[in-house]
């Protein structure tokens, strides 16, 4: 059985809180964009981790800080590379997000590193529920205020994106770009919006 430190240390590589931006734009693509073969990859290697987790028997890694990162992280990014293109790819998000809330109110948060806290923080951007949108814009704004200077690019682009999320889910009440896949009926506006504007998730993962 794997553990936290494992997917720990295969998310967020060594040095990843010290990198360059040049450095860190490669990642967040590897995170963001992988791929066909990063998404092979992590079904190989934690696919029966993601089983376990959504049968709720990973559920005591919640009790550290650390610990619950490493079944966020599972939950919300590995269900998207696991079951990309289905609609399973989203089912895990509702309990991501409730233990990203959960551990805010316990300020486990704050145990982590500015990267993990954006991870720990994600599953309020893929909510559509607007107050919680809201609450990954502050979160983000916050970040980017205390981001060091060479980083700070970085995190003023978390913010735009945070922003342009929270605008989606303000002006549709969801996730147009997840329609398709989970049956959903598309209103003209959405097809509109798809037709003619990139969803927030797919612009690049940092500035050039």
């Amino acid at each position: 059985m794997s553990s936290p430190e494992e997917v720990l240390s295969y998310w967020f590589p060594e040095g990843i809180d010290d990198a360059d931006l040049q450095t860190l734009r490669r990642q967040k693509q590897r995170w963001m964009a992988g791929g066909p073969e990063v998404d092979r990859e992590i079904s190989e290697r934690f696919g029966e981790v993601l089983e376990q987790a959504r049968r709720g028997e990973l559920d005591h890694w919640a009790q550290t800080a650390r610990g619950r990162l490493a079944l966020i992280v599972v939950l919300d990014q590995f269900s998207r590379n696991v079951y990309r293109g289905s609609p399973l790819s989203y089912s895990q998000d509702e309990k991501a997000l409730r233990l990203a809330v959960e551990g805010i109110e316990l300020g486990m948060d704050r145990e982590l590193s500015a990267m993990e806290r954006f991870f720990f923080w994600l599953p309020l951007g893929h909510s559509e529920d607007l107050a919680l949108q809201e609450r990954g814009v502050s979160h983000a704004e916050e970040e980017a205020a205390n981001a060091p200077s060479h980083l700070r690019a970085g995190a003023e682009f978390t913010v735009s994106q945070a922003k342009a999320t929270r605008d989606v889910i303000a002006r549709f009440g969801r996730h147009p770009h997840r329609n398709e896949i989970l049956g959903r009926d598309c209103t003209p506006e959405e097809l509109e919006y798809l037709r003619t504007e990139t969803p927030p998730h797919l612009r690049r993962p940092l500035p050039s």
